[in-house]
């Protein structure tokens, strides 16, 4: 299926690594300019390079999106390389563990500026080049604000925040035929995933308990499947699609845990 992505410039925050790197790698074979944004201008760069190198398109932007300033700078940018923005994607945060019992104020609203504020920033900051190019929007989101996970209650705020906001802005853009969706990630496979798992007593033990209770095929969603989901919705094949939040989760959420496979 050709999605018509030739040229198309597609920003996804925290594009270098992870879920983010893998929606890069989809929309760069797609034929799209991924702008790659982030705060380690190595790790930009060097993936940059890496799919210049394969005759590929992209490029990078070095931001710190915490800092409501640098959001702007970015499409400002994007703007000044390409004068066009055809989509965005909202990726970038980490799930840091700011708790009730073991949070504070600062650590919980500092957190909120890690996951939620900058999808605001970037999306408000990008709308006026997407009300011409009449492009979309996907947010990134967790299964947290779903399901509860314990112990980090600003990272399941700040994803109850983008599942509404996903709503709120496709309402919003209706009259500009500006389409906004998101993909609700619930156990993938990333180096930031490997990490988490390799500081817990049983990682081995671990890892298998938690692939036992995803009902498709017992395994883990890979990044490319989420970057698959999300280069469609971001594409005009998906043309009808909006306000939806799609989960690609091998059923995790939603089916009977207690299936037999």
């Amino acid at each position: 299926m050709n999605l018509n992505f030739d040229n198309k410039v597609i920003i996804v925050t925290g594009g270098a690594k992870g879920i983010g790197e893998g929606i890069t790698r989809v929309l760069a074979k797609e034929g799209a300019i991924p702008v790659i944004v982030g705060r380690n201008a190595d790790d930009n760069q060097k993936l940059a390079d890496e799919l210049i190198s394969q005759g590929l398109k992209a490029f990078q932007v070095v931001a710190e999106l915490t800092k409501p300033e640098e959001c702007e700078k970015t499409i400002n940018v994007v703007l000044a390389e390409y004068g066009r923005i055809d989509g965005l994607v909202n990726n970038a945060g980490v799930n840091d563990g700011v708790g009730l019992a073991s949070g504070n104020y600062e650590g919980f609203m500092a957190s909120l500026h890690k996951n939620l504020v900058h999808y605001y920033l970037m999306a408000h900051h990008t709308l006026p080049a997407l009300k011409v190019s009449k492009g979309s929007i996907v947010n990134i989101t967790s299964k947290t604000a779903d399901t509860g996970q314990g112990g980090t209650s600003a990272y399941a705020a700040s994803n109850g925040g983008r599942n509404a906001l996903t709503r709120e802005w496709a309402v919003e853009l209706l009259p500009y035929g500006i389409r906004v969706n998101a993909v609700v990630v619930a156990e993938c496979w990333t180096p930031l995933y490997e990490r988490w798992i390799e500081t817990l007593p049983n990682p081995k033990e671990k890892l298998a308990s938690i692939t036992a209770n995803i009902p498709l095929e017992n395994r883990m969603t890979t990044a490319e499947e989420i970057a698959n989901m999300t280069v469609f919705l971001l594409s005009e094949r998906s043309s009808h699609t909006t306000g939806q939040l799609i989960y690609v989760d091998g059923g995790y959420v939603h089916l009977d845990r207690a299936l037999e496979n």
